[in-house]
């Protein structure tokens, strides 16, 4: 299962591969991998069995990341071939995934929290060299630190004052009633279409079509942002694979670019939607991006 899902990391949790069998302080990382999108690590364990703890072996976890930066860093470094620093990395945005061929009721109903910093990832295999992963999801409202003791020395509340798990309904909850109903009209929108999910993000909500990102929500007061990934310039001026223009004719999408440290440069489309009517519209240029994917 580890050399499976190591060789398909990015393919299976848009991550990109550090190094196997990291070995920091009393304990050995089965995979060490980098989320690009959040600029943090991720820790992936894998188990045969199901009577260990989840919650207490995840935060054993990012407690010794937490408490070892420095070896995170050099580890990356020494991997990737490039100079990743301290302040780069955003450390209340890592977490750690969990893969086993199952999971018992207790293990899951112990991370059933919309603020638990773990991920819990069942794997099957098939006739045909087909195998098949599938995320435990939680629909819980309450927070890890309810039940958790708020003392210092608690490992959970030490882990929690550096690491948070952003939700969509904290993104939700600071729209007005009239970005709320824009809100619920685009997300409606964007369930019709097949193989969508979402996913929260500190600044964002994203959606997805399978692994792929469709589009990133952004939220204000009275109105929200829909930015379409257009794709990457590299400094010789190449565009990425899947570079695309927009077929816009209301000119209602706006060209938004940033430079990398690298010099490439990051194109998106941002739809600026202030009122249910822009939805059909807006609608009209993601799916472009969609059928692409």
């Amino acid at each position: 299962i580890q050399l499976l899902v190591e060789k398909n990391l990015t393919a299976l949790f848009n991550i990109r591969f550090v190094s196997s069998e990291f070995s920091v302080g009393e304990f050995r990382i089965d995979t060490l991998g980098f989320d690009d999108e959040t600029n943090s690590f991720v820790i992936i364990e894998y188990k045969r069995g199901n009577s260990y703890s989840v919650i207490d072996q995840g935060y054993s976890y990012l407690s010794v990341m937490l408490d070892n930066k420095a070896d995170f860093i050099l580890e990356f470094n020494e991997k990737q071939n490039r100079a990743l620093k301290r302040d780069g990395i955003d450390w209340s945005s890592s977490k750690v995934i969990f893969v086993s061929p199952s999971f018992n009721t207790y293990q899951k109903n112990s991370v059933n929290f919309r603020d638990i910093p773990f991920e819990l990832w069942e794997i099957k295999r098939f006739s045909g060299e087909l195998i098949a992963l599938e995320k435990h999801q939680s629909n819980s409202k309450a927070s890890i630190n309810s039940i958790s003791n708020q003392q210092s020395s608690s490992i959970i509340a030490q882990v929690a004052s550096e690491v948070s798990v952003a939700t969509e309904d904290e993104h939700v909850a600071k729209l007005s009633e009239i970005g709320a109903e824009i809100y619920a009209a685009l997300r409606q929108a964007l369930e019709q279409l097949p193989d969508t999910s979402f996913y929260a993000r500190k600044g964002y909500v994203g959606c997805k079509k399978d692994n792929s990102v469709i589009c990133y929500i952004h939220f204000a007061r009275n109105f929200i942002n829909a930015d379409i990934s257009r794709g990457n310039i590299s400094p010789k001026g190449e565009k990425s694979r899947a570079f695309f223009t927009l077929n816009d004719p209301n000119n209602k999408a706006v060209d938004k670019n940033w430079t990398h440290k690298d010099g490439t440069t990051g194109h998106d489309y941002r739809i600026h939607i202030s009122s249910v009517n822009d939805i059909d519209y807006a609608m009209f240029l993601i799916k472009q991006k969609y059928f692409l994917l």
